[in-house]
């Protein structure tokens, strides 16, 4: 639970207000949103076109002519949840009344909408019987709305006034911007503040759904859109809205109790008793090597810095980590895997990367078509995107991805870094034979995701939700990466390009962040775990690999509070200078994130908050206080806690053990 924040002291009587707005508890979602009470009483009652339906903590109103909602807190506040549709609906047609509350129709539009209470919640399902689109629900639109929740990588709370995130797109922010549900954010939710109260909005359709930004009066709204396509399988639209107690964290934990209500939240623990390997990522920070870092000595010489967990990986060029490599690496107690990718595929004969070449005619055969029949061109202009349903028709007789992995695999790796499969970038394909929607896309990239899980530590890029019970680990949800990043990776003069092959400086060469991309990404007053509190204790989240710890100098204070705060590994490439040079940091850093992590890697994030009203120092609370972490981001000393350090407390701890990362380390 998180205790009373207003008994921390405060500044100013503006700090006190929004730190108590952050004071009730986040074990709502374990409890309120699975009342039996909203439930026995779903019916409501309709009056004209007034439909109202209890929720956990008051009462909704949907307005059936325009689909504007509303809601009726318990203390009799009254808070707008979205204003009507976008472009109007035209005539609804007669309400009919269900048992747990009511349906009626959209005949101009095409559409059949139900609405009813569900564990809690509002449930608002549209079905469309036409291609076409509507704009709802419309967000942020109350007075009171005071700040936005964006799971934007590992997560942003955003105050709606924020004058940086009102500016577009090209500066930093987001007015302007829409970003697709399932690709374009790390969950498939956002929610607001609105004081001591709040909202969660859920989309648990998000294939064909985008969120979309917008600066009114200086007020940062959000309006969501959804694509009704029966092409692609899109003709349904859900939507569900929960009552928060305004902690900016909320809309995850809501999400994280929607996931564990319907069977579909993973567990590490589980994991791990499945597959004892799973174990090892307990305490481990993340790391591709290079050149002598990948060689048996250079195992040796991580073990001799006192390194006890790591995980290393390997990209599958010409010289992979071979076999001593390998035993060396797991006598050690580390995880060993290659980085492989099923979605890319060139011609054999002048592929540049052997993960793209595949044996007969998978390249052509296998590539995804559009509509007009021409392939879909792959990542970086290479060859195709590979289709995953070929590959699922395929497998029981060529056993294509079988072979692949297990010659990957042949040097003893025990675990598998799977590049993309889990991202929300799925297709369309329209390639004869095997045809399939984004979300065939995506069943068919889980199931072999499944398979690799049986028997290999699995990973894959920025874990989409739906990953979250086959993945034990992810590269890529804990970075919120803005538009901007990828203009900066392609200025290869500035970012660096992949030679030398031993050390490519796009992966080694330190960078300097632009002022707006770094306030975008790692600015700590906006930036809050709504990944970890979602699916924390389901799988180990880490950031992109291609931003290791030593990639942008500048950050690494803030990355190594955030990454302690958050109990997330924090993720490197190592080559033998490297190792030389910041071996010893690298090392006093694991040692302190170690015990940690295999206290409370696989428990729930239960708490967050701020202690200060400038948002400088925060708190996290994993599971029943099996851990408590404090990090203190400004320059100034909090609770004799320094600026530029954390304090993280073991329920078995007599005192808190401190960290200052900028100090020297080892």
């Amino acid at each position: 639970m998180i205790s009373d924040a207003s008994k921390s002291p405060q500044g100013t009587g503006r700090s006190r207000t929004a730190t108590r707005v952050l004071a009730a508890s986040l074990a709502l979602t374990a409890t309120a949103f699975g009342v039996a009470g909203c439930d026995s009483a779903a019916a409501g009652t309709l009056e004209g076109s007034r439909l109202e339906l209890p929720v956990a903590g008051g009462t909704a109103v949907i307005d059936t002519a325009s689909l504007a909602v509303s809601a009726r807190t318990a203390s009799g506040r009254a808070l707008v949840l979205s204003g009507p549709a976008g472009g109007g609906l035209g005539k609804p047609g007669p309400v009919t009344r269900t048992a747990r509350g009511a349906r009626w129709s959209y005949p101009d539009k095409g559409l059949e909408v139900t609405a009813g209470s569900e564990r809690g919640r509002l449930r608002i399902k549209l079905r469309a019987d036409r291609d076409g689109s509507v704009s709802w629900p419309v967000t942020g639109t109350d007075r009171a709305a005071s700040a936005v929740q964006i799971p934007r990588g590992e997560g942003l709370d955003i105050p709606v006034k924020d004058a940086f995130w009102n500016a577009g797109p090209e500066k930093g922010g987001l007015a302007g911007s829409t970003v697709d549900m399932g690709e374009g954010l790390a969950l498939p939710l956002w929610g607001y503040s609105m004081g001591s109260a709040g909202v969660s909005y859920l989309t648990p359709t998000d294939l064909g759904t985008s969120l979309r930004f917008a600066s009114t009066g200086g007020r940062l709204r959000t309006t969501a859109a959804h694509a009704f396509d029966a092409g692609e399988g899109t003709r349904d639209y859900e939507v569900s809205f929960a009552l928060t107690d305004g902690n900016p964290v909320a809309p995850a934990a809501d999400y994280r109790s929607y996931l564990a209500q319907r069977g579909k939240l993973g567990s590490l623990r589980r994991k791990i008793r499945q597959n004892p390997a799973n174990g090892k990522l307990l305490g481990a920070f993340h790391a591709y090597v290079w050149g002598d870092a990948r060689t048996a000595s250079g195992v040796a010489g991580l073990k001799r810095l006192g390194v006890d967990r790591m995980w290393l990986g390997y990209d599958a060029g010409p010289d992979p980590m071979n076999a001593a490599a390998v035993r060396a690496a797991k006598k050690a107690g580390y995880l060993v895997g290659p980085y492989d990718t099923f979605a890319n595929g060139q011609d054999p004969k002048s592929a540049d990367s052997p993960t793209s070449a595949w044996p007969g005619r998978v390249y052509p055969d296998f590539c995804i078509r559009k509509a007009d029949g021409t392939p879909e061109t792959g990542f970086g202009n290479r060859g195709c995107y590979l289709s995953s349903r070929a590959f699922e028709k395929a497998e029981p007789r060529k056993h294509y991805l079988a072979d692949r992995t297990r010659s990957m695999v042949a040097n003893g790796a025990d675990s598998y870094f799977l590049d993309v499969d889990a991202t929300g970038e799925v297709f369309r394909d329209h390639g004869k034979g095997h045809e399939m929607t984004k979300a065939g896309d995506r069943a068919m990239r889980l199931a072999r995701m499944r398979r690799l899980s049986e028997n290999l530590v699995l990973g894959s890029e920025s874990a989409q939700p739906w990953a979250n019970q086959v993945l034990a680990y992810d590269h890529g949800s804990g970075t919120p990466a803005a538009d901007g990043l990828w203009k900066l990776e392609r200025d290869r003069k500035t970012w660096g390009g992949y030679f030398p092959a031993k050390a490519p400086g796009a992966f080694f060469k330190p960078v300097k962040l632009p002022a707006e991309l770094a306030t975008a990404m790692y600015d700590p007053k906006y930036r809050v775990p709504l990944y970890e509190t979602a699916l924390h204790g389901s799988l180990v989240n880490a950031e992109r690999w291609e931003l290791s710890y030593e990639k942008l100098p500048e950050q690494k204070t803030t990355r190594a509070l955030l990454a302690m705060l958050y109990n997330t590994p924090l993720n490197y490439v190592l080559d033998g200078p490297t190792l030389e040079k910041k071996g010893r940091e690298m090392a006093a850093l694991q040692k302190y994130f170690s015990p940690l992590h295999r206290a409370a890697g696989t428990e729930q994030l239960t708490s967050f908050r701020w202690l200060t009203g400038d948002r400088s120092v925060q708190r996290t609370v994993f599971g029943d206080g099996t851990l408590t972490v404090t990090a203190n981001f400004g320059s100034r000393a909090h609770d004799g806690l320094p600026g530029g350090c954390v304090d993280a407390k073991l329920r078995t701890d007599d005192k808190p053990r401190r960290l200052c990362p900028a100090q020297p380390q080892g």
